[in-house]
């Protein structure tokens, strides 16, 4: 089990997932773009797979780049109709 399920949303799924498109810390999704890597993700599943993923890497990038983290913003469902970063 890597530190990437230290990550609220992140269990033994995405985090392999993750792992395969090469995040495989934390700190590794620094500076990482969401959207792409659900995009990613979607190829490498050969098709489109719920954007609740999407939200869960949004969440994610939040966690990975965020010091103090707002707790309201730790529930992958928060993302749901938000970009990150927020604008």
């Amino acid at each position: 089990m890597s530190d990437l399920r230290s990550i609220p949303g992140v269990g033994k799924e995405t985090e392999k997932d993750l792992i395969m498109l090469g995040y495989t810390t934390v700190d590794s999704l620094k500076g990482a773009n969401p959207e792409e890597i659900y995009e990613r993700d979607c190829i490498m599943q050969g098709e489109r797979i719920d954007r609740c993923q999407l939200y869960v890497y949004r969440c994610a990038v939040y966690f990975a780049e965020t010091e103090n983290p707002d707790p309201e913003k730790l529930k992958w469902w928060y993302w749901k109709d938000k970009q990150y970063p927020e604008e």
